[in-house]
């Protein structure tokens, strides 16, 4: 990292996240706003490989900052996971006179630009771009609030068809490995009873919960099941076991799937993507590399890639408290 830096490459990858697109218009007007060059990568590090690489000027990006998904696309890549992948990667970058890089995206993303530094010394930073919020390191990722307002919206028109015939529902968020959509909804929709990674309720517990419920005049409820909870095989085989409990219940299942990482996203992820793309074109012109920039307490943070990769970002005990004295 002699050499100032002239050109900065920008790529998407892994899952789209409502916001990824502020990040790139971010990045590309920091980057006409310091005075060099910018260029995305379309389809990730598939695009890389491949060599589709176009230049970004700030009107390029204009009219972006409010739609979701991602305009340089996302792709998964098998061939950057081998070392000749990498390989061509890296002279298309050198080919394409790029000097520095910024990824927005989540672990896996992380991971691919931690062996690119390790191979190749190349300078990058990351942006955390996912809605599970599952990244150590910054206390909200981009696309995450979008989400959860979108699956409060859901949760709330569902709540209106339950009560109005006496039904139960489960419904599936996502979060395979972490229960902060599922917790956080939960709590913000009024649900009965909140299913995450985290935490094993136990089926018995959830009989007993769901009992007491009925018990206290509940005639309907609501339970919101992060796709990675541990009590049942998936939520229809938790769906049956709970019928057989409950006869007098209309039971059904809603799974929200990817609904869920598409929409406009809300002003919360365009500011915080605004930020994240900013300071991570300043982190590469201050010779900072290795590093994901995030957010800490409403202030800029940053750190190492390998700890946002290896370290988990705890959920909040507080709010499982909170879901269980508000869901009585």
């Amino acid at each position: 990292m002699n050499e100032p830096i002239k050109k900065i490459a920008v790529l998407t990858s892994g899952g789209d996240a409502p916001g990824m697109n502020a990040a790139i218009r971010a990045v590309v007007r920091a980057c006409t706003y310091y005075r060099i060059e910018c260029v995305g990568v379309y389809r990730g590090y598939q695009g890389l490989i491949e060599g589709d690489i176009e230049p970004l000027t700030a009107r390029d990006v204009s009219n972006i900052i409010n739609k979701g998904g991602t305009i340089l696309k996302s792709a998964r890549s098998m061939e950057f996971k081998t070392k000749e992948g990498r390989a061509k990667a890296y002279e298309n970058l050198k080919k394409h006179g790029v000097g520095a890089l910024v990824l927005i995206g989540g672990d896996g993303t992380f991971t691919g630009g931690l062996k690119f530094i390790e191979e190749f010394n190349f300078p990058l930073v990351g942006i955390p771009g996912t809605i599970d919020n599952d990244i150590y390191g910054t206390d909200n990722t981009i696309g995450y609030d979008t989400a959860l307002n979108t699956v409060v919206e859901v949760i709330d028109k569902i709540r209106d068809t339950a009560s109005s015939h006496n039904r139960l529902f489960f419904i599936e968020v996502m979060g395979r490995d972490a229960g902060f959509i599922a917790l956080n909804t939960g709590i913000g929709a009024g649900a009965e009873e909140i299913l995450i990674p985290e935490k094993n309720l136990g089926l018995d517990r959830l009989v007993e919960s769901l009992k007491t419920s009925k018990e206290t005049g509940k005639t309907s409820s609501i339970v919101v099941v992060s796709e990675g909870d541990k009590i049942g095989k998936n939520v229809f085989e938790l769906a049956d076991y709970i019928n057989e409990h409950f006869p007098h219940y209309d039971i059904r299942v809603s799974v929200l799937g990817h609904m869920q990482r598409g929409g406009s996203p809300s002003c919360y992820d365009r500011v915080l993507a605004s930020r994240l793309g900013v300071a991570a074109v300043e982190a590469l012109l201050d010779r900072s590399t290795g590093v994901m920039i995030g957010i800490t307490n409403n202030e800029v943070s940053m750190v190492g890639l390998d700890k946002a990769i290896k370290m988990n970002h705890d959920i909040n005990k507080e709010l499982l408290k909170v879901a269980e004295i508000t869901s009585v």
